[in-house]
Parts: C-alpha cells; sequence; structure tokens
C-alpha cells in the first residue's frame, strides 16, 4: 500500500512475518548515526512549471507508461543500469532509486510536488545521480530496496525513494515525502555523505547484512508434521484475525488477498469447517457489493481504505482482477451463487473491454487519478445521476445508497450496493424481474455517460507473470462455466507467449521492449507454467504440458539453490548485487516458490518424476513454521500442504469422449489433477490406460488407480469413498 514518512520517524512497525525483532534496534541505530544531529535549515521553495515540457531527460528513451511520464520531469532521472553507478562513482555521490509504478496515486503526487520543481531538481541534481525504476518491470530491484526502506522504517509503500552508495548498498529510505520534508532529507544526506563518510559506509554495510539475515533461509531437517491436525492449527491460529462482520482480515485498509480465499475453498472443501465456509461467503459477498466493485463497468479496485469494502484506492490492477475470477468461479462451483457468477462474467468483460491488446494479451493497470483527482471517473453526485437517469433515478439511487451529501469526497457517491432487490420491489411496489430490468437499463445509461468523462491512464505494459494470471482466470471460468469463448480467449493469449516469450530451452521473458527485452523473474517461470498446466487440464493438449516442464526445468537450473532447496527470484547469472532474494510470502500474488512448488507438485505426478516431489516435500518442511504462525501470507503453501495431507486425487479420463466426459465432471466442485487423452498417450498417468473403442475415467490417488469406471457418477462415488 501507499506509505508516508518523514525522515524524524523511526517507530519499527512489523510488516511481514519474516522481519527478526532484533533488527529493531540495529536498523533504527542506523538513522540515528545518520541524521540525529542534523537540522532541517532548508526552507521550502515553490516555482510554477510552465504546462509544456521545459526538459526531456533519458526516460524518454524507455517504453514503460510509468517511466514516460517522468521523462520531462525536471529531474535528470536515468533508468536502472550501469550508467547511472558508472557516473555515481566516476563523480563520487550517493544514488537516488526511485521507485514506482504507473497507477501509484502517491508516485504521481510526489513527483508533482518534486520532481517538476525546479528548484528541488536542481538539487537532486547537484548532488545525487538519480535513477528511476518501473517496479513493475524490475521487481528484483524493488524487492532489494523495499527490504532495505521495511528494515529502516517497519513498513514500505510506493513511491519507494532509496538513497544508495555507488556500488548499490542502500543507506536511507521511505516512501511519499512532502516537498518540504524531501529537500530536507537530500540536504542531511548530502551532509553526511561529504563530511562524515565513515559513518555513512558504516550504516551501509550493516543494512546491507541485515538484508542478508532477513533473506537466509532456515532449512529444517526435522521430519515433516504434514497432517491435519498441523494444518488445522494453523487455521486457527488464523482465525482470530476474521473479520466477522465485513469478511477479509481484521484492520484497514482492506486488500482483497485471492490467495487466502483459494486456499480457504480447498480447506472448507476437504473438513467441512462451518466457520470457514461463513467467513468465505461473508468476504466474497461484502467485495462483490462494496465500492471496491465498479458497479458500472466490472472489475475490482486493488484495495479499500477502509473496514467494509466501500472505499477504494481507484486504481485497477490485472493480477487482482484475474485471480479474482478465478476465486469467484471455484466459489459458484461450490456455492452456486449467482452473484458469484455475475461478478465472473462483468470482470471477465471489463478485462476483454478495457486491458487487452490487440494481440489477445493484457495490460498492466488502469489509473487511479483522472482530471487531476482520485477516483475523478468513477464517482458520482446525486444531482448528476437524476440529470442522466431522470424518472429512474429513484430506484437506483436507492439500491446503491446515494445521497445529497454524498459517501465520500465533495459530496460525490461511490456506487455500493445498499439495499437487496427484495427490498426495493417492496419499497416500490414493483416486482423483482421489474427491479432488476430497470436497474439494467439505469446502469447501461450511466455507463454510456461515465465514458464521456477523462479517461485514466491505462499502463500498457505486457507482464509475461499477470498475463499468466489472466489466462489461468480464463481457463479457470471456461470449467465453472463452460463458455468456449472463454478457453479460446486463453488459448489466444498462450499462444502469444508460447510463441515470443518462451525459448526453446525454456528461458522465458518477463517482458518485451524496442529498446531491450527483460528476462523472466521466478514469477513469470512458475505462474507461466502453471497456467499451461491449467490449460492442459482443460484441453488434453500435452503441448502445453510439456512447454510447462521445459519452462520449470529451465528453472531448476538457473534459479535453484542446492543448499536451501529454494527458488532464487532473479536468475542466478542476474539480478540485483546487493542481495539475491527468495520470495516465500503468499500476499495479494502468491508467492513464486510456492507456485513453483505446486507446478513441480503436478508434473512430478504427470511425468512421474519422484526427484521433483522431493524437492516440493523440501521446499514444504522449510515453511511450515511460517504456515502456522502466519498462514494469511502462506495460503499458497497452504494449498500445497492440503494436497499432501488430503492426498488430492488424480482423475484420468480416455477414449474418445474424454473431453465431454471431463466436461460433465467441471459440473461438480472437486479438486483433482486431471489428464486425459483420446488416443494413446506415453505420458506416465496415462500410459496403458486408454482401451480402444471405450471412453472410461480411473480415480487415481499417487498413481495408483482403481478399476475403471464409465460414467461421472460413478467416479465421483469412488472419490467421495475415499474422502
Amino acid at each position: 500500500m501507499d506509505g508516508r514518512l518523514s525522515i524524524e520517524v523511526y517507530e519499527f512497525k512489523t510488516f511481514a512475518p519474516h522481519f527478526a525483532e532484533p533488527m529493531k534496534t540495529l536498523l533504527t541505530s542506523i538513522l540515528l548515526l545518520l541524521f540525529g544531529s542534523c537540522a532541517n535549515t532548508q526552507s521550502e521553495k515553490t516555482k510554477t512549471m510552465e504546462n509544456h515540457p521545459r526538459h526531456t531527460n533519458r526516460l524518454i528513451d524507455e517504453t514503460s507508461p510509468y517511466l514516460l511520464q517522468h521523462a520531462h520531469n525536471a529531474v535528470d532521472w536515468y533508468p536502472w543500469g550501469e550508467a547511472a553507478f558508472a557516473k555515481a562513482r566516476k563523480e563520487d555521490k550517493l544514488v537516488l532509486i526511485s521507485i514506482g509504478y504507473a497507477a501509484c496515486h502517491w508516485c504521481h503526487v510526489m513527483e508533482h510536488e518534486s520532481f517538476e520543481d525546479e528548484e528541488v531538481a536542481r538539487i537532486m541534481n547537484e548532488w545525487f545521480v538519480c535513477i528511476k525504476v518501473d517496479r513493475e518491470e524490475r521487481p528484483d530491484v524493488d524487492h532489494t530496496y523495499m527490504a532495505a526502506v521495511q528494515l529502516m522504517t517497519g513498513s514500505g509503500g510506493w513511491p519507494l525513494n532509496c538513497f544508495a552508495l555507488p556500488d548499490g548498498r542502500p543507506v536511507y529510505g521511505g516512501t511519499y515525502f512532502p516537498k518540504a520534508k524531501w529537500v530536507s532529507v537530500l540536504e542531511q544526506l548530502h551532509h553526511a555523505y561529504r563530511n562524515d563518510r565513515q559513518r555513512v559506509l558504516r550504516s551501509a554495510e550493516e543494512l546491507t547484512e541485515g538484508i542478508r539475515k532477513q533473506n537466509l533461509i532456515q532449512v529444517s531437517s526435522a521430519e515433516s508434521d504434514l497432517s491435519a491436525h498441523s494444518l488445522a492449527r494453523a487455521v486457527d491460529n488464523w482465525k482470530p484475525n476474521f473479520d466477522t462482520v465485513s469478511g477479509g482480515n481484521r484492520g484497514v485498509p482492506k486488500f482483497p488477498m485471492p490467495e487466502n480465499y483459494r486456499f480457504l475453498l480447498k480447506y472448507f472443501y476437504f473438513t467441512g469447517d462451518d466457520d470457514i465456509k461463513k467467513h468465505i461467503e461473508r468476504t466474497l459477498d461484502r467485495m462483490a457489493a462494496g465500492g471496491i466493485y465498479d458497479a458500472l463497468g466490472g472489475g475490482f479496485a486493488r484495495y479499500a481504505t477502509d473496514g467494509a469494502w466501500q472505499v477504494p484506492h481507484f486504481e485497477k490492477m490485472l493480477y487482482d482482477n484475474a485471480q479474482l475470477v478465478s476465486l469467484y468461479s471455484g466459489a459458484y462451483r461450490l456455492f452456486n451463487k449467482p452473484l458469484y457468477k455475475q461478478r465472473v462474467y462483468q470482470t471477465l468483460a471489463f478485462m476483454e473491454r478495457e486491458l487487452a491488446s490487440v494481440d489477445g494479451t493484457f495490460y498492466a493497470s488502469i489509473d487511479a487519478d483522472s482530471e487531476g483527482e482520485e477516483g475523478a471517473f468513477y464517482v458520482w453526485t446525486r444531482a448528476e445521476t437524476e440529470e442522466t437517469l431522470k424518472d429512474d433515478a429513484p430506484l437506483f439511487t436507492a439500491f446503491y445508497g446515494m445521497t445529497e451529501q454524498g459517501n465520500w469526497e465533495q459530496g460525490k457517491n461511490i456506487l455500493h450496493r445498499f439495499q437487496t432487490v427484495e427490498q426495493l420491489a417492496k419499497d416500490f411496489q414493483l416486482s423483482e424481474e421489474e427491479v432488476r430490468q430497470s436497474l439494467e437499463i439505469s446502469r447501461n445509461k450511466m455507463f454510456a455517460q461515465r465514458a464521456r468523462r477523462e479517461r485514466p491512464l491505462t499502463d500498457t505494459k505486457v507482464l509475461t507473470a499477470w498475463n499468466a494470471l489472466a489466462i489461468s482466470a480464463f481457463t479457470d471460468a471456461y470449467r465453472a462455466f463452460g463458455e468456449k469463448a472463454f478457453l479460446e480467449k486463453a488459448l489466444r493469449a498462450a499462444n502469444h507467449f508460447k510463441s515470443r516469450c518462451v525459448g526453446s530451452d525454456g528461458m522465458v521473458w518477463r517482458m518485451l521492449r524496442k529498446n531491450g527485452n527483460i528476462p523472466g523473474f521466478l514469477d513469470d517461470y512458475s505462474l507461466l507454467a502453471m497456467a499451461f498446466i491449467d490449460l492442459y487440464q482443460a484441453s488434453f493438449d500435452e503441448e502445453w504440458l510439456k512447454l510447462s516442464l521445459r519452462i520449470t526445468q529451465y528453472g531448476l537450473q538457473h534459479f535453484y539453490d542446492e543448499s536451501s532447496g529454494m527458488f532464487f527470484y532473479a536468475n542466478l547469472e542476474e539480478g540485483v548485487s546487493v542481495s539475491r532474494k527468495f520470495e516465500l510470502s503468499d500476499n495479494v500474488i502468491p508467492s513464486s516458490n510456492s507456485v513453483m512448488a505446486r507446478v513441480m507438485l503436478a508434473l512430478g505426478i504427470y511425468f512421474g518424476r519422484e526427484d521433483y516431489t522431493g524437492k516440493v516435500r523440501k521446499m514444504l518442511n522449510n515453511v511450515l513454521t511460517q504456515i502456522e504462525s502466519q498462514l494469511s501470507f502462506s495460503s499458497g503453501w497452504g494449498s500445497l500442504f492440503c494436497d499432501f495431507v488430503f492426498a488430492v486425487p488424480e482423475v484420468v479420463f480416455t477414449g474418445t469422449e474424454a473431453e465431454s466426459l471431463r466436461t460433465t465432471f467441471d459440473k461438480n466442485f472437486v479438486y483433482a489433477l486431471v489428464a486425459g487423452s483420446k488416443t494413446a498417450s506415453d505420458l506416465p498417468l496415462l500410459s496403458g490406460r486408454v482401451v480402444p473403442g471405450q471412453s472410461l475415467i480411473y480415480v487415481c490417488r499417487n498413481r495408483v488407480c482403481k478399476l475403471p469406471v464409465k460414467s461421472v457418477g460413478e467416479a465421483l462415488r469412488q472419490i467421495a469413498g475415499e474422502q
């Protein structure tokens, strides 16, 4: 989330479960060491910038919309690369690494306040070498310097501003700084580097060591307690943090965290825990009805700033919407709620309308701001609504809780479902169908009126990892609802990445650019490999499975750390030199390690690779303590835990009716790894199971199968009999 930090603030707050308390004293002292005696001597200066660009810096040659937004700043920005560090070494200057992304509201605020200001930029250019980084292009850079800022301040966010030595080691950092505070920070750092160099160097050494220690993997050699009791204990530790009124976790802001609820769906399916069922439905119902959901255009905002999902931070991210489609598709299959189906269809329509590129891939995000204001595109006054809808306004405003005073700022309203159709039908003496029709007509009118407004900017980056989530989303929706168009969308995007972003050796590009392609990081490998497995299960085209295996084998060769049994986030030959990071915590996107572990477990079954299964057990064993104490940040690992504890079945469909049998099977909610073929296959899971002239279903566990059956009903009874 966006954060605000001043240089005088030294309070340490826990940001993530793996931050060690002993680091508090050490790293807080770094700030006191550097800045404790420095006074704020610079008064704030203002200078109005002209509307037309007066400056052009090196970012003009970049392709990232975020970097291009800064191409006409007064700051002499460099893109991330050796040129900036070479200049810093030559001129003996500290480096400012400023990181953000196109949809970040406070990034825009700081740009307007400081980076467009002539006098502030003069100070930055004279005393520092300044680098701008798009965190979505270079998450490895963001990970490193975010870790530094979190260790120094106890929190993090964007814009992320971290100062470093010419060799890249971090010295000091924070998030958003108001202009006057920013100038003070610049002066204090410059003063310290010029006049007390040894203290600056010592603090850099201590901070770098702190990052290194934070990234150590506690390799466990103890026998794994992969039991239902151990998993239940982890869930019970999480339950007190459930918000029993609005869903989600207690506190604000509220992030959707789709992986949390995908795990809880799986856990409820196997255990029948009624508390979990209530929490899932409460959360999904409230999100679907809240202001975090765009009632007119579909799709979810990145998070809610309040505790009831009503006030969104209006940016829309591809990764959120893709994962929420998968979540609501699964929840529909389990709970059969029409609202969930509606949200899936509307969100996919939003993705196709506003994020899809001409080649079938998907753009990264849509900004929160337009017309210089956050949320301006999405909010309404009561008067605007009445002018648009005329006689239909009373019903619409009642349904969405709109008032003259507004439920947000400046008398404006964020649309959220305030009433039920049933209650409105009584209040307005209409049938429920008449209410639904009226609301649909009004939504269309409001949507058309909104389209006349200035649109927020779209970040047109095409990121492999996030598109992989979109491929899985369309595939999951296809399997939930049987819409062939969804599978076609998934295949179109997947074929793009297959042909353009995956090498013959399995090497993956994160994104393609005119000024140099960016090699993939572990999330690009793991999520794309998982998306191809999902596609195989939906199509039984073994080429997707083989491509997933090729990508995984490349990942093992270039990312795997034998000593810990985990995967580095960046390729062993690349990445930031300060610290090579392991990404272990499942957050708004599941961790690349937990996804890779699940990929390897599936491929181990499909291809009979016991070595893969052994590696997965080691990975899971390394995070068991984390799972038990912080399951809300380990839910991807929790899903993997379920696979071991509950022995998820493999279900094999063979013969000419293999696909239609799987389609019928998908109408039921069953956790299973599926495989199938119409003709003989050399996949170990399918070998010898295709009988000419017959269509059969095999229910297996650990590749040991029961006698084949001919109907889905018989297969479901076999599965139910084992659980």
